[in-house]
């Protein structure tokens, strides 16, 4: 409910807060003391379009704030844990409105959009009034009332999964056909893609073995001549080896006669010799080490060309080419499969639109029922408030081919003012006081179900005479034994029923400016009040004790 309303500078309003309790609670005071106004800024903090002219003349900004205290299970509390705002304690709305036109919104003094103001706003208080556009005025609002008037939550959550799987199952099958018609058009290329990578047979890797391979047979065909020419210098006719050994043993047979002279130079040349028969064996080895097939290069080359260039016609990585032929290949067996694939996913859709179909028809036998139903209560209603020759009517019409996720039916709140009138839409059919009097026996028949926590009618006794403002007095209070009511009120039938009671009355701020006061009153002084509303601006005994009368009365 509603706890708290702090207002600063809005239009003649400078400073006010108000407190509210559960139950009903009535504002009343004399013609343009500043009630409109005070309605006007609670909507402001309910995310209303702001307007400069709300402004306190004077003042750069107003500022209204409220706050509410609601179970833990409300739904408030999912939306702003939805948008990762604060929700365990009460929840206070906040707008900021510039004279310049500007208005910053806040929830639980976190920055807040004013859509998502608004969204809060909507599920904690409903506004209602004579011409009314702030509450029933969407048909989707209608068949959710109904449905909450029914009991119908299940039924419905049942349709709406339903209608995800239908439209999940139906989107397959348009998917599907959308593939079987792009591979078909391109049905000769695909065909012709995946025959040339067949051939070619591209692996993951392949590429970079292949230029590790080529790199390195390169650098071998440059250093093989080298090697060559050296092994055929040590091993050919033209060594020097043969000669060499030749001289070694002349002179190991002459070492014996002359040691001192030959033994160091037969020495060396040993070890020269075996150095060069080393180096001989190296240059052996290394030539099998680098010996390969011309051709094997030419192969190689040709290999790692025919794949880069299938990479860049097919304009993928060389790596990604197998993958290619493989995404191709399902595309032919899409096509030349699919139809029996095809037939199959429309069977599924089929039977998804059958299941969302049987639950929709039945949800729709349930609101076509529970509209039968609350017809009869708020008709029960209608006599007391002196609409007894209305007529209310829940007008569902029910198209199986409009399937959506609230279900196939269309519905919306009609009345007949009188007989031989054509009936029509609630919202334009009814008159601002018939209409306040219809929305007050709808709401009175749901009670505490589909509504906001917080319900406030503005002078919805207008213009009605002392039975039916007795009437709308004693169904607000039935309903404030529910939901907490707040009501804007020139009725004394109506303020003598309520709980609470707010004086609104305009007082001097200044020499030169007046400002809007509001002040809660005890018994003895809404008795005076109401002696007032009773008699005008002269007050008798006679006023004071119908007053006192009236307070008297229980509410039934």
């Amino acid at each position: 409910m509603l706890v708290t309303l702090s207002i600063r500078d809005i239009v003649l309003i400078d400073r006010l807060d108000l407190d509210f309790a559960a139950g009903m609670s009535v504002l009343t005071g004399e013609t343009g003391a500043g009630k409109s106004i005070l309605l006007d800024s609670m909507s402001l903090a309910l995310g209303a379009r702001g307007d400069a002219d709300l402004v306190r003349h004077g003042e750069g900004q107003g500022q209204v704030t409220a706050a509410f205290d609601v179970p833990m299970s409300h739904p408030v509390r999912f939306l702003l844990k939805d948008n990762d705002l604060e929700h365990d304690g009460d929840i206070i709305l906040r707008r900021i409105q510039a004279a310049d036109g500007r208005t910053r919104a806040f929830i639980n003094d976190q920055p807040v959009s004013a859509g998502l103001l608004r969204q809060a706003g909507v599920l904690l208080v409903e506004i209602h009034g004579q011409h009314d556009d702030r509450a029933l005025v969407d048909a989707d609002s209608h068949r959710a009332l109904i449905d909450v008037f029914g009991g119908l939550a299940k039924d419905v959550d049942a349709v709406s999964a339903a209608y995800s799987a239908y439209k999940a199952a139906d989107k397959a099958v348009r998917d599907h056909e959308a593939r079987i018609e792009a591979a078909r058009n391109e049905a000769d290329f695909l065909r012709a893609a995946v025959e040339e990578l067949s051939q070619l047979k591209p692996q993951a890797g392949e590429e970079e073995e292949l230029a590790a391979r080529r790199t390195d047979m390169m650098a071998v065909e440059k250093i093989a001549g080298d090697l060559n020419e050296a092994f055929e210098t040590l091993n050919g006719a033209a060594s020097p080896i043969p000669e060499l050994a030749s001289l070694l043993r002349r002179l190991e047979r002459k070492a014996d006669q002359v040691p001192a002279l030959l033994g160091t130079p037969v020495r060396t040349l040993s070890e020269a010799l075996d150095l060069l028969e080393e180096t001989r064996g190296g240059l052996e080895a290394a030539l099998r080490e680098t010996e390969f097939d011309p051709r094997e290069l030419e192969s190689v080359e040709e290999r790692l060309f025919a794949l880069r260039a299938a990479s860049r016609k097919f304009s993928v990585p060389v790596d990604e080419l197998a993958a290619l032929c493989e995404r191709m290949a399902n595309d032919l067996g899409d096509l030349d499969a699919g139809e029996d694939k095809l037939a199959a996913l429309v069977e599924t859709a089929a039977k998804a639109r059958s299941a969302y179909d049987q639950k929709a028809v039945s949800l729709s036998e349930k609101r076509r029922k529970t509209a039968r139903a609350l017809e009869k209560a708020v008709e029960t209603e209608l006599p007391d408030l002196k609409l007894e020759r209305a007529k209310f009517i829940v007008e569902l019409a029910t198209d199986s081919e409009s399937r959506g996720r609230s279900g196939i039916d269309t519905l919306e709140f009609h009345v007949q003012t009188n007989p031989g009138t054509k009936p029509g839409p609630m919202m334009k059919v009814a008159s601002g006081g018939e209409l306040s009097r219809f929305l007050l026996a709808l709401k009175v028949s749901l009670a505490d179900k589909g509504s906001a926590p917080t319900l406030v009618f503005d002078e919805i006794d207008t213009g009605v005479g002392g039975a039916v403002a007795e009437a709308i007095g004693l169904r607000l209070a039935r309903l404030a034994g529910s939901v907490q009511v707040l009501t804007v009120t020139h009725a004394p039938q109506v303020a003598a029923r309520a709980e609470g009671h707010f004086l609104i009355a305009k007082e001097a701020a200044s020499k030169d400016r007046v400002a809007t006061r509001v002040t809660r009153i005890d018994d003895d002084h809404r008795s005076e009040e109401i002696a007032r509303m009773l008699a005008g601006s002269v007050i008798t005994e006679e006023a004071r004790a119908a007053a006192k009368k009236l307070m008297a009365v229980s509410v039934p």
